[in-house]
Order: C-alpha cells, then structure tokens, then sequence
C-alpha cells in the first residue's frame, strides 16, 4: 500500500483505501512528517485507534494505561465533551467578531474560579499562544522588554517562547540579552535544600540578584514567568511563600508576575483549581495562562488578566483578534469539561487518588535506594531516580528501562528532568485507586527486578 503511494504520489488515492498497517502507518509518517516530530517510545512506536477514559487501544485492541495524557483532563472521548462539540458543530461556529453566549458563559465560569483581581479574559488555541499573548500584554503594560524565567522552564513552542525557554535555547541558539535567568526552586537538586531554614526566601533572593544584576546593565523586566509547579524541569513543587516573595520584587521593578497553569491547573493538584494557590490565599498572579487541559484534547487556552493590564493592552490602539481563540465550539467544549468536573468530582478524585500514588511510591522509596525523592500535588507526582542517594546522581538508563518495561506491561509514562530521570506521573483526572495500585505494583516488580539483575 505504501509503495504505491510513493510511486504515484497520490495522497487522495491512498486516503480512499482501508485502513493502513501499522507499519504502512510509520512508513508514510517518516517520510510526510518531519522527523523533529517524535514519538513515543520511537525504536518501537504504538499505534493508537481509540481512547476511552484513563484507557488507550491500538490497533490490535491491546488496552494500555494512560499515565501521561494530562490534556485529555476529564478523560478520553468523555460522552459529554463530545456531545457537546457535536451538538455546538451542527448548529454554527462563527468567531468572536458576532456575539454569542458561550463565549461570555465560559468566561464568567472561569471568572469564578480566580481571584477577583483576575476578571479579564484572552481565548487562544493553545498554551503556547497564551503565553506569547501574556508577554505581548506584560510588555505593554510595563513599557519594558525583558523576561525573567527560572532554569530548565518551557513555555511554548513559538519563537518568542523558546526565547524564554532555558530547556530549548540552551540546545539551539543560546540566551539572548533581554532574558534572564534564576535557578530553580529545586527543594531536592537545587542551591537550597530542604533542611534550609528558609529555602523560598533565600530562591526568591537569588531572583532579586538577578533583577539588580539586569538592572546594573541597563534592563528593565516586564515580566517574571513562572510554572506553578515546573514540569519539564523535573516534576517540582515550590516552596510555600516563595510566589510571594518573588512577586513583591518583581512589582518592585515594574514588572508583572506571569503564572504558566498551562500543565497544572484545572483541578490537577486537587484540593485547589490552580497550581499558584499551594503558595496560599495572600498570592494573586498579574497574568494567568491556561491551555491543555481545559477543551480536554480540543485546541483551547485562555489568558486571564487584570483590568489594569487589559486597558494598557487596548490604549496601543492596536485590535487584538484571534481567528479561531473564543469560537463557540470551543467554548461548548470548555464548559462540558468545567460541568464534568463538577459533576465527577475530580478534583475530589486527584487528592485522594493522588494522596494514595504518593503513599505507595514512598512505601517503594523505603524499599528501593533507586528512589531518591517523591514529590507532587494531587495527579501530579515526580520520582526522582538516582544511582547515589548521596550523590543524588541522576539514574537516566534506569529510567528508560523502567519506561520501556512498563510499556511491556500495557502502562505508558514519561520522564523528564534536567538529568531526565524523573518519572513523570500526571494521567487524566478519572484515574482510579485500583489504577494506581497497579501502576505501584508493576514499579515494584520492575525495581526487584533490575535490583536483582544488577547482583546476578
């Protein structure tokens, strides 16, 4: 079937015939598809047909556990979600230059779960265009250019984005002059650990040291970005009190605070919406961005900003519009997945689902030195696998060995991390207890395994 394609280049013939093997399928891929675009567990790719829940299938109706699709929030192909986007599909979906309810429903539902401070509303297609709009507003409001962001951060994909995204332009082209960067709240790895006294004001000082050393130099920031909780950076969660801190000397300097809830808001921590608010009720972000998880695999994001910030966006007397951001698909979709989450209880479901992973990987940290630290909010855990305990040393090879294995065992997951050695956990919010015993179980086994391999 491939050969044919490539020897009559004709794309509509091939999409007219049945469905193609899944080596028809990589075949067409390597060679239509750029190959910076990777795939999972690339020496031997899994082909997926359908989704349901926290359950993926491939083409020989083998069921895999999902524990890395975050986007698909309330779970695969959720009935409701669908339903919604149909019933939204047939009638129309016009964008945002007409009026239409969804548009103004879906922001007043999210209106209500941040800050009063936080009123006005930005909807793009993905986390990436949220956070170039958030810089665009940031710039604008503070009538500066420079961005400060923390080590090993990604915020997008876009130019503007890998310019602010220490874990890109470290391997592409380096760091440009109006970006600066302070190190990693990293309570494990990092400069302060946590037998600090005060780890969150000592890595907020080195903020304040980054901003004097940029101002010595003639910059002025207009924004502090930041991950509520840094993802690719190994799967950290912040010292209390350190947003607050960081915040006030920002502000100091005439910039905003930009919280980056494009991986872990929405319910994922569990007991509160947004990741920003483990740093406590006092803190309230000038910017909030969102994406993946809100239109649950549909392109949706939304920036969330103040009054303030908004008027100074409109007076450049520039009009901000955004083709497909806001359209009322979109918006049918955002709030299937807002009433799922309510009716499911699945914040509910992330702290005590959450809560039980986490017990059970440190019951596996008692039992296995492999584990150097577990860590994480709700349905959003990192372990932390080391050769050395005290060394720390990142075990990297041990970690794809797990992952292979447990795809061997029907169970995907990812790792990450600077030393990428971090196993990352952050499955749709439907996920079970039973799940995640099993997920628990097969660590265990594998970690037995590889322990006694190492003495044969």
């Amino acid at each position: 079937m491939f050969q044919e394609f490539v020897e009559t280049k004709s794309l509509a013939k091939v999409l007219t015939m049945a469905l193609y093997s899944k080596e028809d399928t990589l075949a067409m891929r390597k060679k239509l598809i750029g190959s910076s675009c990777r795939l999972f567990f690339s020496e031997e790719p899994v082909k997926i047909v359908k989704a349901q829940g926290q359950y993926l299938y491939d083409e020989k109706g083998r069921r895999y556990l999902d524990c890395i699709s975050n986007v698909h929030h309330v779970g695969h192909c959720h009935p409701a979600v669908a339903q919604a986007a149909a019933a939204q599909m047939q009638l129309q979906n016009t964008n945002t230059r007409f009026l239409h309810d969804n548009l103004v429903q879906y922001a007043a539902r999210l209106s209500e779960t941040l800050p009063e401070k936080l009123q006005v509303f930005y909807f793009v297609n993905s986390g990436s265009e949220a956070n170039d709009l958030a810089l665009r507003l940031a710039r604008q409001y503070s009538q500066h250019e420079d961005v400060l962001v923390l080590d090993h951060a990604y915020h997008g994909h876009l130019t503007s984005l890998i310019d602010i995204s220490p874990y890109k332009f470290r391997k592409l082209g380096g760091q440009k002059e109006w970006v600066h960067v302070a190190p990693l709240p990293d309570t494990y790895r990092g400069l302060y650990r946590k037998e600090h006294e005060d780890a969150a004001r000592a890595y907020a000082d080195e903020v304040k040291c980054v901003i004097d050393e940029a101002h010595k130099k003639g910059r002025k920031i207009a924004a502090f970005f930041a991950e509520s909780l840094p993802s690719v950076g190994g799967q950290i969660v912040l010292p209390p009190g350190y947003f607050q801190k960081v915040a006030e000397y920002v502000r100091a300097a005439g910039a905003v605070f930009v919280a980056d809830e494009v991986q872990v808001g929405f319910g994922r921590v569990g007991r509160h919406f947004w990741g920003f608010q483990l740093q406590g009720e006092d803190f309230v972000p000038d910017i909030v961005t969102m994406g993946k998880p809100i239109g649950n695999g549909h392109p949706l994001s939304c920036v969330a900003t103040t009054q303030e910030i908004a008027d100074a966006f409109t007076a450049n007397g520039v009009e901000y519009f955004n083709t497909f951001g806001g359209n009322p698909v979109s918006c049918a979709i955002g709030l299937a997945v807002l009433d799922v989450m309510e009716k499911e209880d699945l914040r509910g479901n992330a702290t005590r689902v959450g809560e039980y992973f986490m017990k059970l990987m440190n019951d596996l940290k008692r039992k296995h030195p492999i584990i150097g630290d577990v860590r994480g909010v709700g349905l959003f855990v990192g372990i932390d696998l080391v050769k050395d305990r005290n060394l720390r040393t990142p075990a990297k090879e041990e970690a794809d060995f797990i992952l292979k294995r447990l795809k061997e065992e029907y169970i995907f997951m990812s790792s990450d991390g600077p030393g990428e050695n971090v196993l990352k956990f952050k499955p749709p919010m439907c996920f079970s207890m039973d799940d995640a015993k099993l997920v628990a179980d097969k660590i265990d086994q594998i970690l037995s395994d590889l322990k006694e391999n190492s003495h044969a």
